[in-house]
């Protein structure tokens, strides 16, 4: 006479539960790598940024003030920053976006680059020496800050991000209540208060 055997089913829970537990180690693994990413990157006071766009115009960051500004550094020669191309295309047609070409040669060379790639329409700085990307901490590109109406830098993404993801935090530097950016004091002397 056979004799059944009876299997005793292995709670759900338990299973659930190790994906829960897999997708918070995977979560913290990323988070920490964002952070490692980061860790260089300038916060607080936006520096100030002054140069010529590809058309000839001097520009500075402080004339994007009054509302949050993408400042986007980019290269002609990196795959992920081609990837972003449409992303930043169709943000800029919605909110300001200063790009920053990094270390991508010669005037010439990224305006021919940005006409190959249908880009035209960018406000692009150049940096070849990586002036700008050293005073921004940039280690790698892409790289985007999203700088508040004020010139507080507000959010740092180093790598690839998505479009959404830009425009959500654009949104959000908007209607966050911006704090007053204070000039930095010029003087090195200590700052004399007068009696009252």
């Amino acid at each position: 006479m056979a004799q059944a055997t009876i299997k005793k089913a292995k709670p759900k829970k338990s299973k659930w539960f190790r994906h829960l537990i897999d997708f918070l180690i995977i979560m913290m693994l990323i988070i920490a790598f964002r952070s490692w990413q980061q860790r260089s990157m300038v916060s607080g006071v936006a520096p100030e940024i002054q140069g010529v766009l590809m058309d000839g115009t001097i520009t500075e960051l402080k004339q994007y003030r009054g509302k949050p500004v993408l400042l986007h550094f980019w290269a002609t020669w990196c795959p992920f920053c081609k990837l972003e191309e449409g992303s930043i295309t169709e943000i800029a047609k919605d909110w300001p976006v200063l790009t920053i070409a990094y270390e991508s040669g010669d005037k010439a060379k990224i305006e021919k680059h940005l006409k190959e790639r249908g880009l035209e329409n960018w406000a692009v700085i150049s940096d070849p020496e990586s002036r700008l990307g050293e005073l921004y901490g940039v280690s790698s590109v892409p790289t985007s800050f999203i700088i508040d109406a004020n010139g507080n830098i507000r959010f740092r993404e180093a790598g690839i991000t998505s479009g959404w993801g830009l425009r959500a935090r654009l949104w959000y530097a908007d209607m966050m209540p911006n704090p007053e950016v204070k000039e930095p004091v010029k003087n090195t002397e200590k700052a004399v208060v007068p009696a009252q």
